[in-house]
Parts: structure tokens; C-alpha cells; sequence
């Protein structure tokens, strides 16, 4: 056999690297080059499983959410309760009735009304008062007036709180029921009487104030048991 040709110097002298265990040929651990993409699957799976786990808690809880029933607010208010209605009647020429003799058993107790004036046509609120000293049974018992300024566009009243007549209208002297013109401050007496045009006296004089008159009067009739209002001045 021919004799193998010798290795020129360079590669003669050139000495094996050692082995070292777990470390490949160009350096690199072995073990680490097969673990780096295990470890890439592995991470990149629990990601994967913690997005899934996340968006289904986040369905669930808008899931939830729209399933629950939003509280409403009951705002239903209870209507106060209804004043009770005043009963005025309509009196006129066919129907002249104000109340019966019977209800106004008391000096001083009243019954509003409403009476045509003649003028205008017109009903205008009235009051009946029941006056002491005098006969349920007679006409000279009760006094009716409109409760109409005679030259104005006021509408008076009948105050029967004696603490209304001198907070309200500065007048200390009553010691019974007065009529008022919360305008001008004016006070009626009804147990007095004052000229009117004509040098006639009608009741209802004034004891203060600058009206000029005092309040229209009207004509009462009883009929019966029946107090009727026939006229106004």
C-alpha cells in the first residue's frame, strides 16, 4: 500500500479542541438553544390563556350588567288632599233663595252669595250676616251688601278676626265682626249708619278710611223659612 502522504505542518501540529459535555461545536450550550423555544411556546401560551380568561370575565360582566334591571325612581307624588269647596249660591230673580232661616242660628255667622246687579248684568259676590239683637224670623235680622267697592274695582270683606282688623287694617276700635276694603284700609260697621246720595242712610257706616259710601245694600225678604235677596240699590 502506498504510504498516506503526510499532513502539511500547519494542520501537523494542530490540536483537537476538547469536548467539553453540553457545549456544542461553535460554543453554543446545547441545552440552552433546545430550551429557548420551549420556553417562547410556553410564555406565549400563558398569554394566550390569560387574554382568553380575560375577555370571558369581561363578557361575563357586561353580561351582567345589561342583565341586571336598572333601578327606576318612583316620582309619583300624592296629590294634596282637596280643599273643601265653598257652597255660593247663584241667587237671581227666579231663583231668590240665599239659605235657609236655620243657618245662621248665631249673631254674626255669614253666608256668601252672588247677585246680579242691575247696572251691568253682571253677578257680583254678596254676603248675608245674621245681626245680634234682632229675630231670625225678621228681615231686620240679617244684612246683605255687594261685596263691591261702589265707585272702585276693590273687592271688600267681611272680617270677623277682631286681630285681622288691627294687624291688617290698623283699627283698635271693633268689638264685633267689620267689613273691610283691603285697598284703601276703609272699615264698615254694620251696627251703624251713613248717608248715602239722597241724604239717605244706609247701614254700614264708616268709622275709617277715605271711601266715600258704604256698601251697596241689598233688599232681604224672609218667605217661610227662606231668606230671599230681592234687590241691590
Amino acid at each position: 500500500m502506498p504510504d498516506q502522504p503526510e499532513p502539511p505542518p500547519s494542520d501537523r501540529f494542530k490540536a483537537e479542541m476538547p469536548q467539553i459535555p453540553g457545549i456544542g461545536a461553535a460554543g453554543t450550550p446545547r441545552t440552552k438553544a433546545r430550551r429557548v423555544p420551549v420556553l417562547i411556546v410556553v410564555g406565549s401560551a400563558t398569554v394566550l390563556a390569560a387574554v382568553v380568561v380575560g375577555g370571558q370575565l369581561l363578557s361575563k360582566k357586561r353580561s351582567d350588567t345589561l342583565a341586571t334591571p336598572t333601578p327606576t325612581i318612583d316620582a309619583t307624588v300624592d296629590p294634596p288632599s282637596a280643599l273643601p269647596e265653598l257652597t255660593v249660591p247663584v241667587v237671581s230673580e227666579g231663583n231668590p233663595v240665599i239659605v235657609q232661616v236655620g243657618e245662621l242660628a248665631k249673631a254674626w255667622e255669614s253666608q256668601q252669595f252672588s247677585f246680579p246687579d242691575r247696572a251691568t248684568g253682571i253677578n257680583v259676590p254678596a254676603m248675608l250676616v245674621r245681626l245680634p239683637g234682632a229675630s231670625a224670623a225678621q228681615a231686620s235680622g240679617y244684612w246683605a251688601f255687594a261685596l263691591k267697592e261702589a265707585y272702585g274695582r276693590c273687592q271688600l270683606e267681611y272680617v270677623a278676626d277682631l286681630t285681622r282688623l288691627r294687624t291688617d287694617y290698623g283699627y283698635r276700635g271693633a268689638s264685633h265682626p267689620m267689613v273691610g276694603n283691603p285697598c284703601s284700609r276703609t272699615v264698615y260697621d254694620p251696627l251703624k249708619y251713613g248717608a248715602i246720595a239722597g241724604n239717605v242712610l244706609a247701614r254700614g257706616a264708616i268709622v275709617q278710611g277715605t271711601d266715600l259710601r258704604p256698601p251697596l245694600g241689598i233688599e232681604v225678604k224672609i218667605r217661610g223659612k227662606e231668606i230671599l235677596a230681592v234687590r241691590m240699590e
